[in-house]
Order: structure tokens, then C-alpha cells, then sequence
């Protein structure tokens, strides 16, 4: 016989599986927190590199509008962003995007330093003016005019959060330059080297 009270109380069977399968509270939480990490794992590859993973088109635009961002408080709130854009995906573009991270993981650690090597360079000449002189004086060829304008588009395009055109401009450079040094060299391991980092062009 039914329990007359079941209905009193708002207790019924399906209404309790239902709130069982729920995710507690912990695990949605390092659900989340993995997610946010695998953004931020994103937000420091190379640019280039990026576009190249194949996920949604808003979710990789967040990502690399935050790789231009140099303000603290701003990165950290399109980081985010980014985070909550990750939520979105589901398992399978997920697992695409983790096996894309795990077959860079298998880069060498000279590629991974040289192109990381050339972001930090990038990121200097625009927080600091030194930065440049110091490259002229490693290659007096280096056309000065050109590259102080792109500095200076590059920053404003970082303040008005415009493309980053300049950005990418610059990392060219740096690379082209860092291909002719090793190209005045003759180790063969040298140029084997920067041939290797193609990948960074579209």
C-alpha cells in the first residue's frame, strides 16, 4: 500500500535519483578548475599555434584576444572569459583539444625555448624602450624606422584591443633575424634548428 505521507514530504523516488547523479559541488568545481587550467595551458602557446587547434571560432577568439592583453586586471578578467568559454565545449572537442596539447608536449625542448625565446623578446621591445637599442646593436641592419612604428602600432593595438597585426609583424621580424644568425653560422645543427619553427607561419 502506498505511503500516504510520500507526497507530504516531497520525497519520491525519481526525485531522489535524480538529485544522486548530480555532480557534487567538489567535483563540479574541479571540473572547472581543470577546464580554466587547460585555458590558461592555451593562452600561453605561441599565437600561431593556437589558431591552428581545432575549436569554436568564439572560443579561440577569446583566447587570443587575452594573449594581447598586458594590463593585469584586464588579463585576468578575459583569463576569465577564456574559462567560461571552455565550459561551453563539449567532451569531444575537449579531447581534441588535449591530444593537439599532448602532441606539442612531444616538441623538443630546444622548439618549445626558441619560440617562447622570441615571445619574450617580442613582449620586451614593448614594455621597454632599451630593449630596443639593445637589438640594434646585435644587428645594425635591422631597419629601426620600421620596427619603432610596428612597436608603436603594436601598443596601441593592445590599448584599443584591435588585432594584433603589428604583434605578429614583430615576431616575424625577430624570427627572420634569428634565421640569418644562425644562417652566418656553419653548425648544421644551428640551422637545422630555426628550420624547424616553419610552424610559426600561417
Amino acid at each position: 500500500m502506498p505511503n500516504p505521507n510520500r507526497g507530504a514530504c516531497g520525497f519520491q523516488s525519481n526525485e531522489f535519483e535524480q538529485e544522486y547523479e548530480r555532480p557534487s559541488k567538489s567535483e563540479l568545481k574541479r571540473q572547472m578548475s581543470e577546464l580554466q587550467k587547460l585555458g590558461e595551458e592555451l593562452v600561453a602557446e605561441p599565437r600561431d599555434r593556437v589558431k591552428r587547434v581545432p575549436m569554436p571560432d568564439d572560443v579561440k577568439d577569446a583566447i587570443l584576444m587575452c594573449q594581447t592583453i598586458t594590463n593585469h586586471e584586464g588579463r585576468r578578467r578575459q583569463m576569465q572569459f577564456v574559462g567560461k568559454k571552455m565550459r561551453t565545449l563539449d567532451e569531444e572537442e575537449l579531447a581534441v583539444i588535449r591530444r593537439t596539447i599532448d602532441s606539442w608536449k612531444g616538441m623538443s625542448k630546444s622548439d618549445t625555448a626558441f619560440l617562447h625565446a622570441m615571445e619574450r623578446r617580442r613582449d620586451k621591445l614593448l614594455a621597454d624602450d632599451n630593449a630596443l637599442t639593445v637589438l640594434m646593436a646585435e644587428h645594425p641592419e635591422l631597419d629601426v624606422q620600421q620596427l619603432r612604428t610596428l612597436i608603436r602600432n603594436a601598443r596601441k593595438e593592445q590599448a584599443e584591443n584591435k588585432p594584433p597585426k603589428a604583434y605578429r609583424e614583430i615576431f616575424q621580424i625577430l624570427k627572420d633575424l634569428s634565421k640569418k644568425g644562425a644562417a652566418a653560422k656553419p653548425d648544421d645543427d644551428d640551422e637545422d634548428y630555426i628550420t624547424d619553427e616553419d610552424p610559426e607561419d600561417d
